[in-house]
Formats: C-alpha cells, structure tokens, sequence
C-alpha cells in the first residue's frame, strides 16, 4: 500500500520508537496521528511542520475500549479513515515472579496486550469496508525468548505476537495485512540509564555489536506497512541477538 497520503495512527508516539515511526511515516508524505496518554505538547507536534502531510494529536488511554473507539471515531472525523495501525503504546513494571502481584502483571497486560486488542478491534471494520490496511503491532524480542523479571511483560509481548497471527489469519481476504516487529535493545531513556558495565554485557549478547536506533525500526515498521503479500509475520530488530 501507497502511504502518501494515508492516514497512520501510532499508540504511544510521544517519544522515543514511536515518535521515531511518526517521523518515518510524515517522511513518506503520510498523515500522522501522535498519540499519548496525556496530551502531545506543541513543542512536538511542531517537530512535523516541514512535512508534506498534517500531524494531529489525540490523547487516550488505549487500555479503555472506549477510549480507542473515541479516538479513532476523532481521527476519522479530522484526516479521514485509519488506513495504517501501528501499536506501539506499551509499559513495563519488572520485579521477579515472586515477588510481582495480580496488579502488577494486569496492568502491564491491559496496556500492552488489551490495548492492542481495542485499538485493533476499533480500526478493522472500517479497514474491511474499504479492503485496504496494515496493522504493525509492536512486540519485543522478550516475547520471542522471556527473560527474568519480566514474566509480565514477556506474557503480554509473547501474547501480541499470538493476537499478531490470529488477527492475519482472519482479514488477509479483505486486504489487510497484520503483522509484528520485536525489538531487541534499542536506544531510548531506558537504555541510556543502564550502567555501562551492564550495558557492556548486553552488547556482547548481540552479534553486530551495539545497541540499535529507533530509525531503525521505524524503517521495517513503515516498509511493512508498504506490503500487499506480507502478512501474519514476526521480525525481529536486534542486530542478530535471537538468532540462535
């Protein structure tokens, strides 16, 4: 699909991969849509001035079903039907299995995993009328291997990943493709605060060396959306490190 011109909704877009896949998509002359649990500031939003395509911001919480209904509802009204779905809203709260409680592994689940789920199931049927799509759900190369203190947060990437094949399975008749990224260590405020002896050990995990940029997913995120014939497929950015 030609994404001139379309319009790209992306969860979780006020900073680091999300607002990186922002950028990537307005590149390509799309229409974006940033979105936060609380409002996008002005200082962003101007990030997208010098692009060809408009850029809007709409504020929801993407674990509320009915917040995603209104926010797609909103993007309909402003830039006309979502033609592209990336979800990338996701948290982490990590503690060891013995030590996590029922609130910490629901609410990691509900924004990760729910949230995928209402913001998939808000764009499909207008998706479906107009046969045309790509839904890019953003999962984690944790899905893909687990990893300690992460039992959560493994179980709701590892359960995108699922909702990933599911879902592609059911509309790739109707033209819409669905498919999943998992990063593995990617630059951002997150990395940046691990100490640099761990963060040593990590880049010795992966084959090519060092720790990826957000431009770089947001490159295979923007090139699946741009695919008729690729559809129900996991592709991990981690320079190698699951290979095995």
């Amino acid at each position: 699909m030609e994404v001139t011109n379309k319009t790209v909704f992306i969860t979780g877009s006020s900073r680091g991969i999300g607002l990186a896949i922002a950028h990537q998509f307005a590149s390509l002359g799309a229409n974006v849509i940033l979105n936060g649990r609380r409002e996008i500031s002005q200082e962003i939003l101007q990030q997208f001035d010098n692009y060809s395509g408009k850029a809007i911001a709409i504020s929801g919480d993407v674990s509320s079903f009915e917040d995603c209904q209104r926010m797609v509802a909103e993007a309909t009204e402003k830039l006309g039907a979502v033609n592209v779905l990336v979800n990338n809203a996701g948290i982490t709260n990590d503690k060891l299995m013995l030590k996590m409680t029922q609130e910490d592994f629901e609410k990691v689940l509900a924004i990760n995993l729910t949230g995928t789920f209402n913001m998939t199931q808000s764009v499909l049927k207008p998706m479906t009328k107009l046969r045309e799509g790509a839904i890019i759900n953003i999962s984690s190369v944790v899905g893909l291997t687990g990893n300690i203190g992460q039992a959560n947060y493994a179980a709701s990437k590892a359960g995108v990943i699922g909702l990933t094949k599911s879902v592609a399975r059911e509309v790739a008749a109707r033209g819409i493709t669905v498919n999943a990224v998992a990063p593995g260590f990617i630059e951002s405020d997150m990395t940046d605060a691990i100490p640099e002896k761990m963060k040593e050990n990590i880049i010795n995990q992966i084959p090519m060396k060092r720790i990826g940029k957000t431009k770089e997913v947001a490159e295979v995120v923007s090139f699946l959306a741009q695919q008729d014939y690729l559809t129900g497929q996991v592709i991990a950015i981690d320079g190698g490190m699951t290979m095995y």
